[in-house]
Protein backbone atom coordinates (compact mmCIF):
# COMPACT_ATOMS: atom_id res chain seq x y z
CA UNK A 1 0.00 0.00 0.00
CA UNK A 2 2.91 2.33 0.64
CA UNK A 3 4.02 1.94 -2.96
CA UNK A 4 0.80 3.35 -4.46
CA UNK A 5 1.69 7.07 -4.32
CA UNK A 6 5.10 6.63 -6.06
CA UNK A 7 3.45 4.49 -8.75
CA UNK A 8 0.82 7.12 -9.34
CA UNK A 9 3.42 9.84 -9.62
CA UNK A 10 5.48 7.72 -11.97
CA UNK A 11 2.49 7.34 -14.23
CA UNK A 12 1.85 11.06 -14.53
CA UNK A 13 4.35 11.82 -17.34
CA UNK A 14 2.78 9.03 -19.42
CA UNK A 15 -0.55 10.84 -19.64
CA UNK A 16 0.91 13.99 -21.17
CA UNK A 17 1.16 12.66 -24.74
CA UNK A 18 -2.45 11.46 -24.49
CA UNK A 19 -3.76 14.78 -23.21
CA UNK A 20 -1.66 16.66 -25.78
CA UNK A 21 -2.94 14.41 -28.57
CA UNK A 22 -6.56 14.96 -27.60
CA UNK A 23 -6.16 18.70 -27.11
CA UNK A 24 -4.46 19.30 -30.46
CA UNK A 25 -6.80 16.90 -32.26
CA UNK A 26 -9.89 18.77 -31.07
CA UNK A 27 -8.24 22.13 -31.82
CA UNK A 28 -7.69 21.02 -35.42
CA UNK A 29 -10.95 19.14 -35.97
CA UNK A 30 -13.30 21.60 -34.31
CA UNK A 31 -11.46 24.92 -34.30
CA UNK A 32 -10.46 24.62 -37.97
CA UNK A 33 -12.43 21.85 -39.65
CA UNK A 34 -15.70 22.58 -37.91
CA UNK A 35 -15.77 26.28 -37.07
CA UNK A 36 -13.23 28.17 -39.22
CA UNK A 37 -15.95 28.84 -41.79
CA UNK A 38 -17.81 31.01 -39.27
CA UNK A 39 -15.29 33.90 -39.20
CA UNK A 40 -14.27 33.33 -42.83
CA UNK A 41 -17.80 33.43 -44.27
CA UNK A 42 -18.18 37.24 -43.98
CA UNK A 43 -14.71 37.66 -45.54
CA UNK A 44 -15.62 35.39 -48.47
CA UNK A 45 -18.83 37.38 -48.95
CA UNK A 46 -16.74 40.56 -48.91
CA UNK A 47 -14.38 39.09 -51.54
CA UNK A 48 -17.29 38.17 -53.78
CA UNK A 49 -16.47 34.44 -53.75
CA UNK A 50 -19.58 33.61 -51.75
CA UNK A 51 -23.12 34.93 -51.50
CA UNK A 52 -25.02 35.02 -48.20
CA UNK A 53 -27.45 32.41 -49.52
CA UNK A 54 -24.63 30.09 -50.59
CA UNK A 55 -22.94 30.66 -47.23
CA UNK A 56 -26.06 29.43 -45.43
CA UNK A 57 -26.18 26.38 -47.72
CA UNK A 58 -22.53 25.58 -47.10
CA UNK A 59 -23.04 25.89 -43.35
CA UNK A 60 -26.03 23.54 -43.61
CA UNK A 61 -23.92 21.09 -45.64
CA UNK A 62 -21.37 21.07 -42.82
CA UNK A 63 -24.11 20.33 -40.29
CA UNK A 64 -25.41 17.47 -42.43
CA UNK A 65 -21.87 16.12 -42.81
CA UNK A 66 -21.41 16.35 -39.05
CA UNK A 67 -24.58 14.32 -38.56
CA UNK A 68 -23.41 11.68 -41.04
CA UNK A 69 -20.04 11.56 -39.32
CA UNK A 70 -21.68 11.07 -35.94
CA UNK A 71 -23.88 8.28 -37.29
CA UNK A 72 -20.90 6.45 -38.79
CA UNK A 73 -18.28 7.12 -36.08
CA UNK A 74 -19.06 3.76 -34.47
CA UNK A 75 -17.16 2.20 -37.38
CA UNK A 76 -14.03 3.06 -35.42
CA UNK A 77 -15.19 1.58 -32.10
CA UNK A 78 -12.50 -1.12 -32.29
CA UNK A 79 -9.70 1.30 -33.16
CA UNK A 80 -10.62 4.93 -32.36
CA UNK A 81 -7.00 6.09 -32.73
CA UNK A 82 -7.02 5.02 -36.38
CA UNK A 83 -10.28 6.91 -36.93
CA UNK A 84 -8.80 9.97 -35.26
CA UNK A 85 -5.74 10.07 -37.50
CA UNK A 86 -7.83 9.50 -40.64
CA UNK A 87 -10.23 12.28 -39.70
CA UNK A 88 -7.44 14.79 -38.99
CA UNK A 89 -5.90 14.09 -42.38
CA UNK A 90 -9.31 14.71 -43.94
CA UNK A 91 -9.69 18.03 -42.08
CA UNK A 92 -6.30 19.23 -43.34
CA UNK A 93 -7.02 18.30 -46.97
CA UNK A 94 -10.53 19.78 -47.08
CA UNK A 95 -9.31 23.00 -45.48
CA UNK A 96 -6.51 23.38 -48.02
CA UNK A 97 -8.94 22.66 -50.83
CA UNK A 98 -11.18 25.56 -49.73
CA UNK A 99 -8.46 27.91 -51.01
CA UNK A 100 -9.26 26.79 -54.57
CA UNK A 101 -12.73 28.31 -54.42
CA UNK A 102 -12.98 31.47 -56.48
CA UNK A 103 -15.75 33.50 -58.11
CA UNK A 104 -17.51 31.27 -60.62
CA UNK A 105 -16.37 28.02 -59.01
CA UNK A 106 -18.86 25.17 -59.33
CA UNK A 107 -21.12 25.55 -56.24
CA UNK A 108 -21.04 21.80 -55.63
CA UNK A 109 -17.33 22.02 -54.74
CA UNK A 110 -17.93 24.22 -51.72
CA UNK A 111 -20.90 22.14 -50.59
CA UNK A 112 -18.97 18.89 -50.83
CA UNK A 113 -15.91 20.28 -49.04
CA UNK A 114 -17.94 21.67 -46.15
CA UNK A 115 -19.94 18.43 -45.87
CA UNK A 116 -16.75 16.37 -45.87
CA UNK A 117 -15.22 18.62 -43.22
CA UNK A 118 -18.30 18.00 -41.08
CA UNK A 119 -17.92 14.23 -41.39
CA UNK A 120 -14.24 14.37 -40.44
CA UNK A 121 -14.91 16.73 -37.51
CA UNK A 122 -17.54 14.42 -36.02
CA UNK A 123 -15.27 11.40 -36.41
CA UNK A 124 -12.47 13.28 -34.70
CA UNK A 125 -14.59 14.38 -31.75
CA UNK A 126 -15.99 10.90 -31.12
CA UNK A 127 -12.70 9.09 -31.71
CA UNK A 128 -10.63 11.55 -29.67
CA UNK A 129 -13.09 11.29 -26.78
CA UNK A 130 -13.27 7.50 -27.00
CA UNK A 131 -9.54 6.89 -27.34
CA UNK A 132 -8.18 9.55 -24.98
CA UNK A 133 -10.69 8.98 -22.18
CA UNK A 134 -10.18 5.21 -22.32
CA UNK A 135 -6.39 5.56 -22.31
CA UNK A 136 -6.50 7.96 -19.35
CA UNK A 137 -8.92 5.70 -17.48
CA UNK A 138 -6.57 2.75 -17.99
CA UNK A 139 -3.82 4.84 -16.37
CA UNK A 140 -6.15 5.79 -13.49
CA UNK A 141 -6.04 9.44 -14.57
CA UNK A 142 -9.58 9.84 -15.88
CA UNK A 143 -10.02 13.33 -14.43
CA UNK A 144 -7.28 14.62 -16.76
CA UNK A 145 -9.65 13.96 -19.65
CA UNK A 146 -11.34 17.30 -19.04
CA UNK A 147 -8.25 19.09 -20.32
CA UNK A 148 -8.52 17.71 -23.86
CA UNK A 149 -11.71 19.75 -24.37
CA UNK A 150 -9.83 23.01 -23.91
CA UNK A 151 -8.50 22.23 -27.38
CA UNK A 152 -11.79 23.17 -29.03
CA UNK A 153 -11.76 26.68 -27.57
CA UNK A 154 -8.06 27.12 -28.27
CA UNK A 155 -8.58 26.02 -31.86
CA UNK A 156 -11.50 28.41 -32.31
CA UNK A 157 -9.47 31.24 -30.75
CA UNK A 158 -6.45 30.49 -32.95
CA UNK A 159 -8.53 30.37 -36.15
CA UNK A 160 -10.38 33.50 -35.04
CA UNK A 161 -7.18 35.42 -34.28
CA UNK A 162 -5.67 34.39 -37.61
CA UNK A 163 -8.71 35.61 -39.52
CA UNK A 164 -8.93 38.74 -37.34
CA UNK A 165 -5.30 39.76 -37.82
CA UNK A 166 -5.31 38.74 -41.48
CA UNK A 167 -8.84 39.90 -42.22
CA UNK A 168 -7.73 42.40 -44.83
CA UNK A 169 -6.07 39.76 -47.01
CA UNK A 170 -8.07 37.54 -49.40
CA UNK A 171 -9.94 34.72 -47.72
CA UNK A 172 -8.27 32.04 -49.85
CA UNK A 173 -4.91 32.93 -48.28
CA UNK A 174 -6.37 32.36 -44.84
CA UNK A 175 -7.72 28.96 -45.89
CA UNK A 176 -4.20 27.96 -47.00
CA UNK A 177 -2.72 29.07 -43.67
CA UNK A 178 -5.36 27.22 -41.68
CA UNK A 179 -4.90 24.10 -43.82
CA UNK A 180 -1.16 24.16 -43.16
CA UNK A 181 -1.82 24.46 -39.42
CA UNK A 182 -4.25 21.54 -39.59
CA UNK A 183 -1.63 19.42 -41.35
CA UNK A 184 0.98 20.21 -38.71
CA UNK A 185 -1.51 19.39 -35.99
CA UNK A 186 -2.31 16.02 -37.58
CA UNK A 187 1.41 15.15 -37.70
CA UNK A 188 1.78 16.15 -34.06
CA UNK A 189 -1.12 13.94 -32.98
CA UNK A 190 0.25 11.00 -34.96
CA UNK A 191 3.61 11.30 -33.22
CA UNK A 192 2.25 11.90 -29.72
CA UNK A 193 -0.48 9.28 -29.81
CA UNK A 194 2.06 6.62 -30.75
CA UNK A 195 3.80 7.18 -27.40
CA UNK A 196 1.95 4.51 -25.47
CA UNK A 197 3.09 1.91 -23.03
CA UNK A 198 3.58 -1.64 -24.24
CA UNK A 199 0.39 -3.60 -24.65
CA UNK A 200 -1.86 -0.54 -24.75
CA UNK A 201 -4.02 -1.88 -27.55
CA UNK A 202 -7.74 -1.35 -27.95
CA UNK A 203 -8.76 -4.21 -25.71
CA UNK A 204 -6.45 -3.35 -22.81
CA UNK A 205 -7.38 0.31 -23.07
CA UNK A 206 -10.97 -0.59 -22.26
CA UNK A 207 -11.97 -0.96 -18.67
CA UNK A 208 -12.52 -4.53 -17.55
CA UNK A 209 -16.03 -5.87 -17.12
CA UNK A 210 -15.51 -6.12 -13.36
CA UNK A 211 -14.47 -2.45 -13.13
CA UNK A 212 -17.32 -1.39 -15.40
CA UNK A 213 -19.86 -3.17 -13.21
CA UNK A 214 -18.45 -1.44 -10.13
CA UNK A 215 -19.17 1.94 -11.72
CA UNK A 216 -22.97 1.44 -11.65
CA UNK A 217 -23.43 2.88 -15.17
CA UNK A 218 -26.42 5.05 -16.00
CA UNK A 219 -29.70 3.34 -16.81
CA UNK A 220 -30.88 3.13 -20.41
CA UNK A 221 -33.64 5.65 -19.73
CA UNK A 222 -31.18 8.22 -18.42
CA UNK A 223 -28.90 7.57 -21.37
CA UNK A 224 -31.79 8.46 -23.68
CA UNK A 225 -32.41 11.60 -21.64
CA UNK A 226 -28.76 12.58 -22.02
CA UNK A 227 -29.06 12.17 -25.79
CA UNK A 228 -32.15 14.42 -25.84
CA UNK A 229 -30.51 17.10 -23.69
CA UNK A 230 -27.39 17.00 -25.82
CA UNK A 231 -29.46 17.42 -28.97
CA UNK A 232 -31.23 20.42 -27.41
CA UNK A 233 -27.84 21.87 -26.58
CA UNK A 234 -26.88 21.55 -30.26
CA UNK A 235 -29.98 23.48 -31.28
CA UNK A 236 -29.44 26.11 -28.59
CA UNK A 237 -25.89 27.10 -29.37
CA UNK A 238 -25.94 26.97 -33.16
CA UNK A 239 -27.57 30.33 -33.96
CA UNK A 240 -25.04 32.45 -32.04
CA UNK A 241 -22.19 30.15 -33.06
CA UNK A 242 -23.10 30.60 -36.73
CA UNK A 243 -24.30 34.17 -36.94
CA UNK A 244 -22.51 36.21 -34.24
CA UNK A 245 -19.71 37.39 -36.58
CA UNK A 246 -22.27 38.29 -39.23
CA UNK A 247 -24.34 40.20 -36.65
CA UNK A 248 -21.22 42.08 -35.60
CA UNK A 249 -20.29 42.77 -39.24
CA UNK A 250 -23.70 44.39 -39.79
CA UNK A 251 -22.87 46.83 -37.00
CA UNK A 252 -19.17 47.40 -37.83
CA UNK A 253 -17.95 46.45 -41.34
CA UNK A 254 -14.23 46.69 -40.43
CA UNK A 255 -12.91 43.11 -40.02
CA UNK A 256 -10.57 44.29 -37.26
CA UNK A 257 -13.71 45.12 -35.28
CA UNK A 258 -16.34 42.49 -36.13
CA UNK A 259 -13.71 39.75 -36.40
CA UNK A 260 -12.91 40.02 -32.71
CA UNK A 261 -16.16 38.29 -31.67
CA UNK A 262 -14.92 34.86 -32.74
CA UNK A 263 -11.60 34.90 -30.81
CA UNK A 264 -13.61 36.00 -27.77
CA UNK A 265 -15.90 33.01 -28.30
CA UNK A 266 -12.92 30.64 -28.47
CA UNK A 267 -10.97 32.05 -25.53
CA UNK A 268 -14.10 31.95 -23.38
CA UNK A 269 -14.56 28.27 -24.31
CA UNK A 270 -10.96 27.36 -23.48
CA UNK A 271 -10.83 29.28 -20.19
CA UNK A 272 -14.17 27.95 -18.96
CA UNK A 273 -13.19 24.33 -19.58
CA UNK A 274 -9.82 24.90 -17.90
CA UNK A 275 -11.56 26.43 -14.88
CA UNK A 276 -13.95 23.48 -14.58
CA UNK A 277 -11.12 20.98 -15.01
CA UNK A 278 -9.08 22.74 -12.33
CA UNK A 279 -11.66 23.62 -9.69
CA UNK A 280 -14.67 21.35 -10.31
CA UNK A 281 -12.99 18.14 -11.42
CA UNK A 282 -14.91 16.06 -8.89
CA UNK A 283 -18.19 17.97 -9.00
CA UNK A 284 -21.48 16.64 -10.30
CA UNK A 285 -21.28 16.62 -14.09
CA UNK A 286 -25.06 16.80 -14.36
CA UNK A 287 -25.09 20.05 -12.37
CA UNK A 288 -22.12 21.47 -14.25
CA UNK A 289 -23.95 20.74 -17.50
CA UNK A 290 -27.18 22.25 -16.12
CA UNK A 291 -25.42 25.47 -15.11
CA UNK A 292 -23.70 25.65 -18.50
CA UNK A 293 -27.02 25.36 -20.35
CA UNK A 294 -28.61 27.99 -18.10
CA UNK A 295 -25.79 30.48 -18.69
CA UNK A 296 -25.89 29.71 -22.42
CA UNK A 297 -29.59 30.61 -22.36
CA UNK A 298 -28.59 34.09 -21.15
CA UNK A 299 -26.24 34.36 -24.14
CA UNK A 300 -28.90 33.34 -26.64
CA UNK A 301 -31.44 35.70 -25.04
CA UNK A 302 -29.22 38.80 -24.93
CA UNK A 303 -29.25 39.64 -28.69
CA UNK A 304 -33.05 39.42 -28.62
CA UNK A 305 -33.24 42.57 -26.54
CA UNK A 306 -29.95 44.43 -27.14
CA UNK A 307 -28.35 44.52 -30.61
CA UNK A 308 -25.10 46.42 -30.00
CA UNK A 309 -21.44 45.40 -30.36
CA UNK A 310 -20.87 45.14 -26.57
CA UNK A 311 -24.00 43.00 -26.24
CA UNK A 312 -22.92 40.71 -29.07
CA UNK A 313 -19.44 40.44 -27.54
CA UNK A 314 -21.00 39.51 -24.19
CA UNK A 315 -23.24 36.95 -25.90
CA UNK A 316 -20.13 35.45 -27.53
CA UNK A 317 -18.51 35.13 -24.10
CA UNK A 318 -21.61 33.62 -22.48
CA UNK A 319 -22.19 31.07 -25.25
CA UNK A 320 -18.51 30.42 -25.92
CA UNK A 321 -17.84 30.10 -22.22
CA UNK A 322 -20.42 27.36 -21.77
CA UNK A 323 -20.75 25.33 -24.96
CA UNK A 324 -17.54 23.35 -24.38
CA UNK A 325 -18.30 22.90 -20.68
CA UNK A 326 -21.60 21.31 -21.71
CA UNK A 327 -19.78 19.23 -24.34
CA UNK A 328 -17.17 18.06 -21.84
CA UNK A 329 -19.71 17.19 -19.14
CA UNK A 330 -22.01 15.42 -21.58
CA UNK A 331 -19.29 13.30 -23.18
CA UNK A 332 -17.76 12.41 -19.82
CA UNK A 333 -21.18 11.28 -18.65
CA UNK A 334 -21.37 9.11 -21.75
CA UNK A 335 -17.99 7.65 -20.83
CA UNK A 336 -19.35 6.77 -17.38
CA UNK A 337 -22.62 5.42 -18.75
CA UNK A 338 -20.77 2.89 -20.93
CA UNK A 339 -17.27 2.50 -19.45
CA UNK A 340 -16.72 -0.78 -21.29
CA UNK A 341 -17.24 0.73 -24.76
CA UNK A 342 -18.39 4.39 -24.85
CA UNK A 343 -17.98 5.01 -28.58
CA UNK A 344 -21.56 4.01 -29.63
CA UNK A 345 -23.19 6.25 -27.00
CA UNK A 346 -20.75 9.06 -27.80
CA UNK A 347 -21.78 8.69 -31.44
CA UNK A 348 -25.51 8.81 -30.60
CA UNK A 349 -25.07 11.94 -28.51
CA UNK A 350 -23.01 13.58 -31.24
CA UNK A 351 -25.67 12.63 -33.80
CA UNK A 352 -28.38 14.22 -31.64
CA UNK A 353 -26.22 17.33 -31.32
CA UNK A 354 -25.79 17.42 -35.10
CA UNK A 355 -29.53 17.02 -35.66
CA UNK A 356 -30.17 19.91 -33.27
CA UNK A 357 -27.77 22.20 -35.04
CA UNK A 358 -29.33 21.35 -38.39
CA UNK A 359 -32.76 22.21 -36.99
CA UNK A 360 -31.61 25.71 -35.96
CA UNK A 361 -30.74 27.09 -39.43
CA UNK A 362 -33.69 25.19 -40.92
CA UNK A 363 -36.03 27.03 -38.57
CA UNK A 364 -34.41 30.36 -39.52
CA UNK A 365 -34.93 29.56 -43.18
CA UNK A 366 -38.50 28.34 -42.67
CA UNK A 367 -39.48 31.53 -40.88
CA UNK A 368 -38.20 33.59 -43.81
CA UNK A 369 -37.60 37.32 -43.91
CA UNK A 370 -40.70 38.53 -42.09
CA UNK A 371 -40.97 40.02 -38.61
CA UNK A 372 -43.42 39.07 -35.87
CA UNK A 373 -43.66 40.89 -32.57
CA UNK A 374 -40.54 42.88 -33.37
CA UNK A 375 -38.33 39.84 -33.96
CA UNK A 376 -37.03 38.44 -37.24
CA UNK A 377 -36.32 34.76 -37.97
CA UNK A 378 -33.04 34.84 -36.06
CA UNK A 379 -34.78 36.41 -33.09
CA UNK A 380 -37.56 33.83 -32.93
CA UNK A 381 -35.12 30.97 -33.35
CA UNK A 382 -33.05 32.43 -30.53
CA UNK A 383 -36.17 32.67 -28.37
CA UNK A 384 -37.03 29.01 -28.96
CA UNK A 385 -33.42 28.05 -28.22
CA UNK A 386 -33.49 30.04 -24.98
CA UNK A 387 -36.66 28.31 -23.81
CA UNK A 388 -35.38 24.81 -24.63
CA UNK A 389 -32.04 25.46 -22.93
CA UNK A 390 -33.79 26.60 -19.77
CA UNK A 391 -36.08 23.54 -19.72
CA UNK A 392 -33.23 21.07 -20.22
CA UNK A 393 -31.10 22.87 -17.63
CA UNK A 394 -33.90 22.42 -15.10
CA UNK A 395 -34.25 18.74 -16.00
CA UNK A 396 -30.50 18.10 -15.64
CA UNK A 397 -30.41 19.83 -12.26
CA UNK A 398 -33.45 17.92 -11.01
CA UNK A 399 -32.08 14.63 -12.38
CA UNK A 400 -28.94 15.06 -10.29
CA UNK A 401 -31.01 15.61 -7.15
CA UNK A 402 -33.18 12.60 -7.95
CA UNK A 403 -30.23 10.29 -8.41
CA UNK A 404 -26.71 11.56 -9.09
CA UNK A 405 -24.52 9.90 -11.64
CA UNK A 406 -21.22 8.26 -10.71
CA UNK A 407 -18.78 11.10 -10.01
CA UNK A 408 -15.38 9.58 -10.28
CA UNK A 409 -13.90 8.33 -13.54
CA UNK A 410 -11.16 5.80 -13.16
Amino acid sequence: MTTTPPTTRAQQPSIRPIVASGLVALAVAMGIGRFAFTPLMPLMIRDGTLSPAAGAEWAAANYVGYLLGALTASWFARDPRRGLLLSLLGVALTTLAMAAIETGTVPLLGLSLRASAGVFSAWALVCASGWCLAELARRQSGQAGAWIYTGVGLGIALAGLLTWLGGRQPAHGLWLELGALAGLGALFVRAQSATRSAGADTETARISEREAAARAPLSRGRQVSLVVCYGTFGFGYIVPATFLPSMARALAPDPLVFGLTWPLFGFAAALSVAAVARFLAYGSRLRIWALAQAIMALGTALPLFVRTLPAIALAAILVGGTFMVATMAGLQLAREARPDNPTPLLARMTAAFAAGQIAGPMLVRALGSGRWGGWDALGWTGAVATLLLILTALWLWHSDRAGPEPRHAA
